[in-house]
């Protein structure tokens, strides 16, 4: 399917948007020209020299993204190597199961009073928020594939003698590789979501503050601009993760297609 039958919806949603909009004459529901020209006098009117971003978009966008993607990074970490080691011990997880399956089922948003009272309002409590709130998906998608490795895997890896070292990185980790994966990208969605509830409590800048003081400043035009660029946002860092994922896993697809 070619691209323009896969997103001929957008324009025509975009342009109904944009009729309505001005027919409703509404300040809390712009149409779309105004909620572009408001992004743009936000954060994308400034020099060439700082690629465009206004004042506004360094001291918010980018402290915004170092906080999401390192919170990703620390659950992804801890995700993948507990995941790993529990996916090797059944008697592990059975253990430990009871204690993941409370802990997902947990709304990380719920747990905000509980990290501001340990961490105060600051960076330590936006980051335990983020990778509190990731780590799950990364860490059963991590035991599941380890799990699902095939047999003959192991066994060939038992014949050549390989050592434990050796197992986990020729053998294991990339035949669990796929399913790490898919936990990685669904965790990078919540953390985005994540790091801007985390800015609405006690922060002083970030994406979710500059959504906060629009909201309470009556600028309707802003609110929309904000949720217009965490969609754009949200939908670039996940092409970006796919386009990384083809490339690292592209021996998957050629074995899959062999079988």
């Amino acid at each position: 399917m070619n691209v323009g039958a896969r997103y001929w919806i957008i324009p025509v949603v975009l342009v109904a948007w944009e009729f309505v909009a001005r027919g409703v004459e509404d300040t809390d529901f712009p149409p779309p020209t105004t909620i572009v020209a408001r992004m743009y006098e936000l954060w994308f009117s400034g020099p060439l020299s700082r690629v465009f971003l206004t004042d506004d978009a360094v001291e918010n966008l980018l402290p915004s993204l170092g906080r999401m993607f390192s919170g990703w990074i620390l659950a992804a970490v801890l995700g993948v190597v507990l995941g790993v080691l529990l996916g090797r011990s059944r008697t592990a997880t059975d253990y430990v199961d009871p204690l993941i399956e409370f802990g997902r089922a947990v709304p990380p948003p719920l747990l905000l009073p509980l990290f501001l009272v340990l961490f105060r309002a600051g960076l330590a409590m936006q980051l335990a928020t983020i990778a509190f709130g990731v780590i799950w998906p990364v860490l059963l998608n991590s035991i599941d594939g380890v799990r699902a490795v095939d047999r003959t895997y192991t066994d060939t890896a038992t014949a050549f003698n390989l050592s434990k070292g050796q197992y986990l990185r020729v053998v294991l980790l990339p035949a669990a590789s796929p399913k790490i994966f898919a936990g990685l990208r669904l965790s990078l969605s919540l953390a985005l979501i994540l790091m801007v509830i985390s800015e609405l409590f006690g922060s002083t800048d970030g994406i979710g503050y500059q959504l906060l003081q629009a909201q309470r400043s009556f600028d309707g035009a802003g609110v929309w601009a904000t949720i217009a660029l965490l969609g754009v946002l949200g939908y670039l860092v996940n092409g970006l993760f796919v386009l990384a994922e083809r490339r690292l896993l592209v021996w998957h697809r050629q074995a899959t297609r062999n079988a």
